[in-house]
């Protein structure tokens, strides 16, 4: 098993670099919560795999919480994933062939147990649609999509994040002067996100300010918006997008504004789960003005007004 997982990590850091600069290719690492269903998480939030280990107990903690790990010197929390969604446990003598998922996701490094590693493999993110309706609010899913004919899906890590590890007020309220909630009233702001999770937590901060927006959860829907909105004489001065979206993911909505006219002047923030230099290095690259870690409504108001100002100056 130590010579699949050492291969899996070499995959893993070589897929982080191959994205180009309007590319729909990302790694999808596919794993199993229980022993028919895979599930998937976007490389780019994943630092490396490592077999299960001992675990040393955390007080107190959430019943998903199995204990801490140390992995290169960091003792990290150690997630039962299967738990967390709504499976069985993994039990202790399915730990013997079980992995931790390493993550670096919402400004935690995080480890999550699953059942089992399937593989890597290379998705274009147009294959990935959104999940059905009828899931309900709790289904911790972004997206499905097929592999070799077999359903995929894409688990949502900030939804899961968000039950074991509630944000804390301080991080999702923000404070305006009048003069700055003036400053930003007029703009047509845009929030784009596939996380229910992240996209109320976008509403939540600017509702609390009284700032108007527009919010969906495509990445194709937010760029026919943006369209429309340019054909009736008011474009979009701000767009607020996550990066991993099925249908049209953050690098790619961030590159066609910028390589159309009509749209090229928003001011675009990137603001996304993951937290790899890479992701913010890319993002700059097709266009994107800011890359912020989520959430902080904080740092996502402050970067809303140097996006104002842009306009005013221009």
């Amino acid at each position: 098993m130590l010579g699949l997982n050492l291969s899996l990590i070499k995959h893993l850091r070589v897929g982080k670099n191959m994205k180009s600069k309007a590319s729909q290719s990302q790694g999808l690492l596919l794993f199993r919560l229980s022993h028919t269903q895979l599930f998937a998480l976007g490389t780019l939030k994943i630092r490396e795999l490592v077999p299960f280990s001992k675990l040393s107990a955390i007080p107190q903690s959430h019943p998903a919480i199995l204990g801490a790990a140390t992995v290169r010197g960091h003792t990290i929390p150690i997630i039962d994933m299967a738990a967390a969604v709504g499976y069985a446990p993994i039990t202790p003598e399915e730990c013997a062939n079980a992995y931790i998922i390493i993550t670096d996701c919402q400004r935690m490094v995080m480890g999550f147990l699953v059942r089992s590693i399937d593989k890597i493999i290379e998705c274009n993110w147009r294959d990935i649609e959104s999940p059905p309706d009828n899931l309900g609010k709790n289904a911790f899913l972004t997206g499905v999509t097929r592999v070799d004919d077999k359903l995929v899906q894409l688990l949502d890590v900030e939804l899961l994040l968000s039950k074991i590890f509630p944000a804390s007020p301080d991080t999702t309220r923000a404070i305006l002067t009048d003069v700055q909630r003036e400053i930003l009233k007029p703009l047509n702001i845009l929030l784009v996100d596939d996380s229910m999770v992240a996209r109320k937590q976008l509403s939540d901060a600017l509702d609390s300010i009284n700032i108007p927006y527009l919010v969906t959860s495509d990445g194709r829907d937010a760029l026919s918006i943006m369209e429309e909105a340019a054909k009736e004489g008011r474009p979009v001065d701000l767009l607020v997008s996550d990066i991993e979206m099925p249908g049209l993911d953050g690098y790619e909505l961030a590159f066609e504004v910028k390589n159309t006219p009509a749209l090229a002047d928003a001011y675009i923030i990137l603001h996304t789960s993951l937290s790899s230099e890479i992701s913010v290095s890319q993002a700059h690259q097709v266009g994107a003005n800011e890359a912020l870690t989520k959430f902080d409504a904080h740092e996502l108001i402050d970067a809303m007004l140097r996006g104002a100002k842009r306009h005013q100056a221009s």
